[in-house]
């Protein structure tokens, strides 16, 4: 297991605890607006909200059971507050809730060993640290580790030929795991350093592809 540096982001939304609710309020309101939400039924764009309820710490505390691991602090209070969403408004149109998140491998073993296979595979396995930790825009979507498809935890059903990935491979000393925005027409995967940097990437990519 690697252990990123920790960094704090600079952008609007700098995800703290208390800032999930208010910031997927403002990504519901703005996806409606947009039209985005349009297939979605009426009275949850009646709602405001493309989210659900809030997961119970039983909720939590069983999908910890059944995969082994304690999930990362930001996506573990996503999911307090809205277990699952509907919509992130670009490439991904379901993300799950504690009952049906589960290990990538186990619902996507060809889409893995695709990239894992050490004749046709088209990751790479060799990368130093210092090559891999890239993030932001010096990072290459291509230089990825695919072992590490192996042991992510897939978060999302397959958008576009896209999925949202966790990563417990490497984690920052506040316990957040690499998050993957991972998709066939990269190819590859764009990184971060956590869920919620994630999640504020979609969005911000959501605001640009709407202007």
């Amino acid at each position: 297991m690697i252990f990123a540096k920790s960094q704090r982001n600079s952008n609007t939304w700098s995800m703290a605890i208390t800032d999930w609710r208010p910031f997927l309020e403002t990504w519901s309101r703005e996806l409606i607006e947009a039209g985005a939400a349009s297939d979605l039924p009426t009275e949850v764009v009646d709602s405001g909200w493309l989210g659900f309820p809030g997961a119970t710490d039983e909720q939590l505390s069983l999908a910890e059971g059944r995969l082994g691991t304690e999930l990362p602090p930001s996506y573990r209070e996503f999911l307090a507050v809205s277990n699952g969403w509907r919509l992130t408004g670009n490439f991904i149109w379901r993300m799950w809730s504690t009952e049906e998140i589960d290990w990538f491998r186990v619902r996507n073993a060809e889409w893995v060993d695709a990239y894992v296979d050490p004749v046709s595979g088209l990751g790479e396995l060799s990368l130093t640290d210092e090559e891999y930790l890239v993030y932001g825009e010096m990072q290459d979507s291509v230089r990825f580790r695919v072992e590490y498809l192996e042991s992510a935890l897939e978060v999302s059903d397959i958008g576009d030929s896209a999925i949202f990935l966790l990563n417990p491979q490497v984690v920052t000393p506040d316990g957040e795991w690499e998050a993957w925005f991972f998709g066939n027409w990269l190819p590859g995967a764009n990184r971060y350093r956590s869920f919620a940097a994630l999640m504020e990437a979609e969005y911000q990519s959501f605001q640009t592809r709407d202007t």
